[in-house]
């Protein structure tokens, strides 16, 4: 039954179906208006039938995991923030407190004062190893090689995609990341879901520092595990990564484990724009 529904909402969206019982009421309103003075003509009439709720309807995996990030760069105050792929809404409201390098496979055409949007391929960066202070991916890394935003065909797409968020981070810096987790599997071509204990090994050596997550109820829990998660049917996982801190000898130095406490970032040396490489294609939303 979930995979017919899911067909059929292909063509046929239910909520606007089950509006237009709302029909009635919104003709009775209208000529209440007309009666009260307002000149309302039906030629200019765009009726909108779901919205009378009980309360404010919201998507609970993109509210929380934009409240959480905020909040993650707020208390670290990055010098420099880049985004691959997020929801532009919210990379929008960091970019006010963090100057932030949006890159995404569909370049977005804005102009914002704080935010620099640039095309780039999420499984190609266009970043030299070890050269970002801070890092985010929200919701990304799921879809990443079935094609749903125009990316080549790839099983292993979400493996790479992770391995190129940590390349190029930079000694002590952070990666933000959020996808869906629980029982794993492919659900084509909307997404995958993953048992939120593989997430920690596709990004190694990064170490796991916080874990927070989107229940399948709606719920918030802060100050979790991944094993917290592992049950769930479809959740949101939000995973706070820091790279290992460079040694003596200039290479990384052992990872840490999960509550453990890490190295703060040290101060940036130069506030100077990033450095690139060659621009690839995108990266996914």
């Amino acid at each position: 039954m979930k995979a017919l529904r899911r067909w059929i909402e292909v063509v046929v969206e239910p909520r606007r179906i089950l509006g237009l019982r709302h029909l009635p009421r919104f003709f009775r309103d209208w000529r209440r208006l007309r009666r009260a003075g307002m000149t309302a003509r039906l030629s200019d009439t765009w009726p909108q039938l779901a919205d009378r709720t009980a309360s404010t309807p919201f998507d609970p995996h993109y509210f929380f995991q934009g409240a959480w990030l905020a909040r993650q760069l707020a208390q670290r105050r990055p010098t420099c923030h880049v985004d691959v792929g997020s929801d532009l809404r919210v990379v929008g409201v960091v970019s006010a407190f963090v100057p932030t390098t949006f890159l995404d496979l569909r370049p977005a055409a804005i102009a914002v004062p704080g935010l620099t949007p640039q095309a780039g391929d999420l499984n190609a960066l266009p970043f030299a190893d070890g050269s970002l202070e801070s890092l985010s991916c929200m919701h990304v890394i799921e879809h990443i090689g079935l094609g749903r935003y125009g990316d080549p065909i790839d099983p292993d797409g979400s493996v790479k995609a992770c391995r190129e968020l940590a390349r190029v981070l930079r000694p002590g810096g952070w990666l933000f990341l959020s996808t869906p987790v629980g029982q794993p599997r492919v659900e084509f071509n909307a997404h995958r879901i993953f048992d939120p204990q593989v997430i920690e090994s596709m990004v190694a050596p990064l170490a796991l520092t916080s874990f927070a997550w989107v229940d399948d109820r709606g719920r918030f829990h802060d100050q979790a595990t991944p094993e917290d998660a592992r049950s769930a049917r479809y959740a949101c996982g939000m995973f706070a990564f820091q790279a290992p801190p460079a040694t003596h000898s200039g290479l990384p130095g052992a990872t840490t484990a999960l509550g453990e406490p890490v190295l703060p970032l040290t101060a940036p040396t130069s506030t100077a724009p990033l450095t690139t490489r060659a621009q690839g294609e995108g990266a996914e939303a």
